[in-house]
Parts: structure tokens; C-alpha cells; sequence
């Protein structure tokens, strides 16, 4: 069998991650030295390699470089894989995302029970990075299927990895088991569109799908399937234990990369091949947000742990990235991709920040730490403040532009004289509603940080420099996303050209 390798040009996202792990396996090879279980006071005997973490950050930057001007439209594989401008684009802001992590990660992965993992933790998120775009690039749901156990396996053992530590084995587990169970869910849904179409093409299933028992029925399957990975109500029961379990840094790549990766899958899938049954998941879509956003605001009020809290906090959001698709339009995958941009920043400000106070407060990341905060460590409680105050939409900061832009995806197009327009603006109706309840239990952290008063406040510590960084990186977004349009242009004409 002749095989044309110059279809490999048309994946330079990938080849060039696929290069990146291969750099990260033979310099964490060549220079590790045997590394032992960590013993009970901590101590392991693996050497620091101070070079190996902005090395890799260099790499992922380098990739982001390489692959942030949007390509034409090709096809690779027969057709199973494809991309245009606009998964481009989403390519871009997932390996943002994941150099972000990766350059928080450094002050934790080199604590002395950590370290000797430090190649294998690069490798898994690469690993992961490569599974969501092989995800977002599939035109058929086999290689769709194939891309999301590509991330879904490392992203299990990037939950367990600090199994010495809090949770992180028991979140893991239960990941596990969860991701199981979805993936088995999603494949019934599949076996029944093929039953019913005799391909798994997108573009030939789109061409000729209606609206049958089958179909339905492996809709519903396949949505509900996803909708685990996007921790959409009522699929959301593990998201809380995982995320609080996990690592702070992986809990924060969790909720943001590999969520926004699902999202986009989602809303590519649902508008290319499930388009003629539109009036059939529009309003199954309509039930998720509005239990998405309202009994995961509701639930966030009451945790006192960040991440728990943030684990809910995630799922409300999901519901608003969620939203932009209802509207089935080209706006849509704008709308979807700029709020999952704005998302990133937001969110990994808000987890870098933990991640920095837990590492200097015996690993506690309880609501009552932050109690006068503001007092001792006045820097990172403003950039904190910054962050929540995005996520919960309040401008001039860019969450509330991302919000916005949301709302209007949802109903652009729709018509009060419809049953479906009056839902859509019921929904987003509701939606504006939880944004105020979003803003009452984020303002609870800020309310914490600055006029909670606490005897004996966390004492002042100097943040490593990957901390100061990424914080930099995030807060940069946070404030110039809203204030300079070009990059929702950018994003914006990518759609359009995808169209």
C-alpha cells in the first residue's frame, strides 16, 4: 500500500506537537537520573533540571508560532481529517492554554516529591494537546472517537499524578470510571448513526440524515457522551471530587483547554452533521444551559473549597460556551472560540493564584486563606480580583465582551413570532440573570481578600517567576482582549473564511 506522505503537510499542528514530544522523551531520557518514590518527609533523589521547563515552554511557543496564521481549508487521511481557518484558530487558543499551564506548572512539578515526573508530566500534556487537535480536526467519528481517547487517557494520569499528595488517586479513579462510561455512551449513539446512515463521514451523514428513531436516539447518546467531558448538567456528578483531587495546575488545564477542545467539537459536530435536526438538540440544548448555569451557580455558593468552588464555577461556564451554539450560525463558532480565549486567561490567572497560595500555605486551599489577604499580599489579591471580576462579566475587563457576544450567537436570527426565538431569548434571559448570581459568589473571594478580618492573615511570600509570568500572560489577555477588538476580528474573519 502506497501511502502519500505529503498529506502530512496539511497537519503542521500536529506534526509539529508530535516533535515537540519526541524533543521532550529524548532530552528527559538522556538527562534523568534513576528517581525513587518519594519518602515520607518528601524527599527524592532525582536532580533539579532547571533548563527542562522554559525548554519546553520555548517549544510550545515555538509551535504557537508556527501555527497561529490560519491556513486554507485542506483534507488528509481520504477525508477523515480536515481543518480550516477556524480550527486553526482553536488549535491557537488550546496550545495558549497549554503553554500557560505549562509555564505555572514549574514552581509545583519541581517540589522535591515531584520532580523526578517532571519529563512525564510535559510528555502527557503534549499527549493530550495532540488528542484535542486530531478532535477538533476529524471529519469522520472514528478519528473523532480516536482523538478523544488521545486526550482522555493522559489527562487520567495527569489527574493522578501527585498520588502522594490530598486526593489525586481517588480523582483519578473516578475520572477514569467516568470516562469510561461516557465513552461508552458515545460509541452506542455512533453504532446507531451508522446503523442508520451506513457511514461515519460528517459530510455524508449531513447529506442525507433526517429525522428517524435511530437517529434521534444516537444523537441523544452521542450528546450526552460529550457532554461528560464538557461537565454539562446533569452529566457534571464528577467534575467536584476530580477537580478538587487533581493537582491545582492540572485542575486548571482540566477546566479550561480540554473543555474548550470539547466544546468546539461539540458545536462543529452539531451544526455540520447534526444541521437538518436542528429543531431536535436546539431545544435539548436549551434544558442543559439553563440546568448547566443555574444549579451550578447554586452549588458554587455553597463551597468553602477554591477548587471545588472553581470545579462549579466551570460547569456554569460550560453553559455559557455552550449557549453560543443554540444561535446555529457562523457567529457561533466566533463567539464560541472568543469565549473560550477570554476563558483561558481568565481561569488560569484565577488557578495560578491558588496553585501559588497553596504552595505556601501546607497545600490548603480552603475560602478561609484568603481572609485579609489583601493586608500581606496585596499584588496577588488585585490580579485575583482582576480575574474573578472577568469571569463574572463585569467590564471593562474582556469576560463581560465574551458574555456579551454569547448572548447575542444565541439570538441572532431568532424571532419572537417562533417557538424556538421565544426560548432563545427566555434562555438568554435566564443566563443574564445567573451572571448575577456569579457575580455574588465571586465577589465572596473578593470579599474574603479584602474586608474579612483575620488575626493572623497568610504571611507575605515572594511568588516564583513562572508564577509572575503567567499571571503577566493572563492578565495582559484579560484586560486587552476586551479593550482592542483585533483578535475577535482575527477570529471572526477565520470563521468567516471557514464558511
Amino acid at each position: 500500500m502506497n501511502i502519500d506522505y505529503s498529506q502530512f503537510l496539511n497537519m503542521i499542528p500536529e506534526v509539529t506537537l508530535m516533535a515537540l514530544l519526541v524533543i521532550v522523551f529524548i532530552a528527559d531520557f538522556a538527562t534523568s537520573q534513576r528517581a525513587v518514590i518519594p519518602t515520607s518527609n518528601g524527599e527524592a533523589n532525582s536532580s533539579s533540571r532547571v533548563w527542562f521547563n522554559p525548554l519546553v515552554c520555548l517549544l510550545m511557543a515555538a509551535h504557537i508560532v508556527i501555527n497561529i496564521f490560519p491556513t486554507t481549508a485542506s483534507v488528509a487521511f481520504g477525508g477523515m481529517y480536515y481543518t480550516n481557518p477556524s480550527v486553526g484558530v482553536i488549535k491557537t487558543i488550546l496550545a495558549l492554554g497549554a503553554l500557560i499551564v505549562l509555564i505555572q506548572s514549574r514552581e509545583w512539578i519541581q517540589r522535591p516529591d515531584t520532580q523526578f515526573k517532571e519529563g512525564e508530566f510535559y510528555m502527557l500534556i503534549a499527549s493530550t494537546l495532540l488528542g484535542m487537535n486530531m478532535m477538533v480536526s476529524a471529519n469522520h467519528f472514528l478519528l473523532f472517537f480516536l482523538g478523544l481517547e488521545m486526550a482522555s487517557i493522559p489527562m487520567a494520569c495527569l489527574v493522578g499524578l501527585d498520588k502522594y499528595r490530598h486526593n489525586s488517586a481517588e480523582a483519578a479513579a473516578k475520572f477514569v470510571l467516568t470516562a469510561a462510561f461516557s465513552s461508552g455512551i458515545m460509541l452506542y449513539g455512533i453504532s446507531f448513526i451508522y446503523g442508520a446512515m451506513g457511514t461515519l463521514y460528517f459530510d455524508d451523514i449531513a447529506a442525507k440524515i433526517t429525522a428517524t428513531p435511530l437517529t434521534i436516539m444516537g444523537m441523544v447518546f452521542f450528546f450526552s457522551g460529550l457532554g461528560f467531558k464538557i461537565s454539562l448538567v446533569p452529566f457534571h456528578f464528577w467534575t467536584a471530587d476530580t477537580y478538587q483531587g487533581a493537582p491545582t495546575t492540572i485542575t486548571g488545564y482540566l477546566s479550561v483547554v480540554s473543555k474548550g477542545a470539547a466544546a468546539f467539537a461539540l458545536c462543529s459536530i452539531l451544526i455540520k452533521v447534526f444541521g437538518p435536526m436542528v429543531e431536535y438538540w436546539q431545544y435539548m440544548l436549551f434544558i442543559v444551559v439553563v440546568l448547566s448555569i443555574t444549579i451550578a451557580n447554586l452549588f458554587a455558593i455553597r463551597q468553602r473549597d477554591l477548587k471545588r468552588f472553581m470545579a462549579f464555577s466551570s460547569i456554569s461556564q460550560a453553559g455559557y460556551i455552550v449557549l453560543a451554539i443554540v444561535g446555529n450560525s457562523a457567529m457561533s463558532y466566533t463567539t464560541l472560540s472568543f469565549y473560550v480565549l477570554v476563558y483561558v486567561v481568565a481561569n488560569m490567572a484565577v488557578f495560578s493564584v491558588i496553585s501559588s497560595i497553596e504552595e505556601h500555605n501546607n497545600g490548603t486551599v480552603d475560602m478561609e486563606s484568603y481572609n485579609g489577604l489583601y493586608k500581606t499580599n496585596p499584588k496577588l489579591s488585585f490580579l485575583m480580583t482582576i480575574a474573578l471580576f472577568s469571569l463574572g462579566g463585569i467590564p471593562p475587563f474582556a469576560g463581560m465582551f465574551s458574555k456579551f457576544f454569547v448572548f447575542m450567537a444565541a439570538v441572532k436570527g431568532q424571532s419572537l413570532s417562533t417557538t424556538p426565538g421565544i426560548l432563545a431569548y427566555s434562555v438568554v434571559f435566564i443566563a443574564l440573570i445567573n451572571t448575577v448570581i456569579s457575580l455574588y459568589y465571586y465577589l465572596l473571594i473578593v470579599k474574603a481578600m479584602y474586608i474579612k478580618p483575620n488575626e493572623k492573615p497568610l504571611p507575605w511570600f515572594k511568588s516564583a517567576s513562572s508564577t509572575k509570568l503567567a499571571l503577566a500572560i493572563c492578565t495582559a489577555g484579560i484586560v486587552m482582549f476586551g479593550l482592542f477588538s483585533m483578535v475577535y476580528s482575527w477570529i471572526d474573519s477565520a470563521s468567516v473564511a471557514s464558511m
